[in-house]
């Protein structure tokens, strides 16, 4: 068993973290995949339908993590557990969760704006087959470069109230704000997809019914990789990274999720 003592122990335990954040991360994005599936496909659909030996690599990968991570969630001390997660909130207490984010977004826009550059002719020339001229033309950038931004002030209270499962703002590759997008670490291609699929989410939905949207969909989902917002920006990210042959556009993709009420 490590021990933090050991000069060597804390290598390997700063090792584990690292990896732990990456199998996290993958863990995130594959809940947003299946996320999708939910959506569209019924279980039975599925069951009747799916190609069986995919569908059973599937059913065999999860069930395995779910033992895995369970068999540790077993061994964290109860003192550790936190709060109860909420049951139901007040329309009051909803409508000022969406104020506080909405207030959070443009705040963060303001500050992190003196320091933002344009996107380079590198970046541009990639995400020129799925966004706007207009759109690319507004957006600017900031890397962090390792110094993570912190979590918004009002998290304390959110999670007194019971709010479990808080996206952790310094794990997180980048953040959106409006037509600003801030990055923990260095910018990746993939990141930065990403990032621009929630501008032009703002762009199209403002920032208001934006807001609005993605807290009501938290208290309903939990998670926040499990909201149509975030779950949409995934699922066309996996698309960006299937290739350049399933070019599209994301501004199209957007508002056929508005028009059809998926958001």
């Amino acid at each position: 068993m490590y021990s933090w003592e050991n000069p060597d122990d804390r290598v390997a335990i700063v090792q584990m973290n690292s990896e732990l954040r990456h199998a996290q991360l993958e863990l995130l994005s594959a809940h947003c995949a299946t996320h999708q599936l939910r959506l569209r496909f019924s279980s039975d659909d599925l069951a009747r339908f799916g190609q069986r030996d995919i569908l059973r690599k599937a059913v065999q990968a999860a069930s395995a993590l779910n033992e895995y991570y369970s068999s540790i969630e077993k061994k964290i001390p109860r003192d550790e557990a936190g709060p109860e997660p909420f049951s139901r909130l007040t329309d009051k207490q909803i409508a000022d969760a969406v104020q506080r984010v909405s207030v959070y977004l443009q705040e963060q826009r303001e500050h992190y704006l003196p320091a933002a550059v344009p996107l380079g002719l590198r970046q541009r020339s990639v995400m020129a087959p799925y966004f706007s001229a207009g759109l690319l033309d507004q957006i600017r950038i900031v890397e962090l470069h390792g110094e993570p931004m912190p979590n918004p002030p009002f998290y304390a209270e959110a999670v007194s109230l019971g709010f479990l499962n808080l996206p952790q703002i310094a794990h997180m590759s980048s953040l959106t704000f409006l037509d600003v997008v801030v990055f923990n670490e260095s910018m990746t291609e993939r990141a930065l997809f990403h990032a621009l699929v929630h501008a032009v989410q703002f762009q199209i939905l403002g920032l208001e019914r934006y807001t609005d949207l993605f807290v009501r969909s938290f208290v309903d989902t939990k998670f926040h990789f499990s909201v149509p917002l975030e779950a949409h920006a995934f699922s066309l990210e996996s698309r960006f990274v299937a290739g350049p042959a399933d070019c599209f556009s994301v501004e199209d993709q957007v508002r056929i999720w508005v028009r059809n009420g998926r958001y």
